[in-house]
């Protein structure tokens, strides 16, 4: 294992300069360092001259890069994508600097090894390795690296349209998403090698009780805050209908010979036993019951300026994942009518429904392409289809792709999945170099 002082694989030593730059997305675009995303800009040009020399480089948003690579034909184009930006890190106890890129443990550390740098690095390494001998790729390939997908920004949006604008329509579409999973489902010991078919819609909500205020000695009964802590407290006793999405039940028949034996005849007749498998993901934990449901989650919360001040307005923001099956106007009945408060207002400020159902049978040449480099390089994992959980940029492809999937190929346990957008994001060193093998293998088997 490569360790420090030692010679490094150049992805490696890539992927921590590229974590040194601290990219953070705001969602205020004055609090965005765009001297960070300059000097990243810059890095990955050194990094991999090959990518910048010989690709058709198109720039979009401030900062996103949109790489041409001409294959031998431009009949099935792939999209490989990744995102430049990463989130912040503030009020996170770390246990070492998070833009140091510091190697530990035999893992690269820092913000945005897993969310986004580290599929950024594979996907360059890969090519640049294969311009490194003059590869041509049966297909033309694309590099879409958008610079604020953590704040749903329009750079991929800017990217599909420069596409739609050349009459580009990419057969396949590769961005982030899912992983190797290793404990990924108790009682599964196999690691899931699990492609995003589709993403959960992304809607955030704003819960806002107006009141008089006041001086906080004369307090009233049900004064905003009251009200809007009861519909949180409402809201979090009254979930959405839970159903089992049909990658999800492709998921479980795939999971059946790698199940525990009381569990393979219920993974096995998925399909019929809906209703049993899903009261099994709800029990499982949150990482499996998400796979269930639309979910909602309390992230923000304002009110008063000062303690000894009443209220006038309580707001509480709701980030909303709406599983396939469930539309946003379906949310917002649901959210109204279990609050059940007319003084709670429901707005919604960021509205989106989930994404497109994308093939997801070994039948279909596209999807059994991933399952074939899947399994080449990563051969002890199983690959399956499944429900992605949060939102990418490819969500925005959709339009112009029928075949968009989110999988990051590296090895990724339970804890490293938690640990993106929270503290102590790492990845292996070997996960990494296999990535770059999958990003390659991908290519290279692209169909004639």
């Amino acid at each position: 294992m490569p360790g420090e002082g030692s010679a490094l694989p150049h992805a490696v030593s890539a992927l921590q300069a590229l974590v040194r730059i601290p990219t953070v997305s705001h969602r205020d675009a004055a609090r965005t360092d765009a001297g960070a995303f300059d000097r990243l800009l810059d890095e990955l040009a050194a990094q991999f001259p090959l990518v910048h020399a010989r690709l058709e480089l198109t720039r979009v948003g401030t900062h996103g890069l949109l790489f041409r690579w001409d294959g031998a034909s431009d009949a099935q184009p792939l999209v490989l994508m990744a995102h430049l930006d990463v989130v912040p890190v503030e009020g996170q106890q770390w246990s070492r600097d998070p833009f140091s890129g510091e190697i530990h443990d035999g893992a690269v550390w820092g913000r945005g090894t897993l969310d986004d740098k580290g599929c950024v690095v594979g996907i360059c390494q890969a090519v640049e390795s294969l311009l490194e001998q003059d590869h041509v790729p049966a297909q033309d390939v694309w590099l879409s690296f958008g610079c604020d997908e953590e704040v749903s920004g329009t750079a991929a949006q800017e990217a599909v349209a420069v596409l739609r604008e050349r009459g580009v329509r990419p057969w396949v579409v590769v961005d982030e998403g899912g992983a190797i999973a290793t404990e990924a489902f108790p009682g599964i010991r196999a690691p899931l090698g699990v492609v995003g078919v589709t993403e959960k819609g992304t809607t955030d909500l704003e819960l806002r009780v107006d009141g008089a205020g006041g001086h906080a000695s004369t307090p009233a009964r049900h004064g905003p805050t009251a009200r809007l802590a009861r519909a949180i407290t409402r809201l979090d006793d009254a979930p959405m209908p839970a159903s089992l999405p049909a990658p999800t039940v492709e998921l479980f028949r795939r999971l059946a010979a790698h199940a525990p034996l009381p569990l393979r005849p219920l993974f096995a007749r998925a399909e019929r036993l809906r209703p049993a498998l899903t009261r099994v993901l709800l029990a499982a934990g949150p990482e499996t019951a998400a796979m269930a449901r639309t979910t909602f989650a309390v992230t923000t919360l304002a009110g008063s300026p000062a303690l000894n001040v009443i209220a006038t307005t309580a707001r509480a923001g709701v980030n909303v994942r709406v599983m396939l099956g469930d539309t946003v106007e379906g949310v917002v009945a649901h959210v109204r009518r279990v609050v059940a408060d007319d003084a709670v207002q429901v707005n919604v400020l960021e509205h989106g429904e989930p994404s497109p159902l994308s093939p997801m049978t070994s039948e279909d040449p596209g999807f059994a392409l991933l399952e074939r480099t899947i399994t080449e390089v990563f051969p002890d994992a199983v690959p399956t289809p499944y429900v992605m959980m949060a939102a990418t940029d490819s969500r925005h492809f959709t339009a112009i792709c029928e075949r968009v999937y989110r999988f990051a190929p590296f090895r990724m346990t339970r804890a490293q999945r938690q640990s993106i957008h929270a503290a102590d994001e790492h990845l292996g060193v070997e996960a990494l170099l296999e990535g770059v093998r999958w990003y390659r293998r991908l290519v290279e088997e692209l169909p004639r």
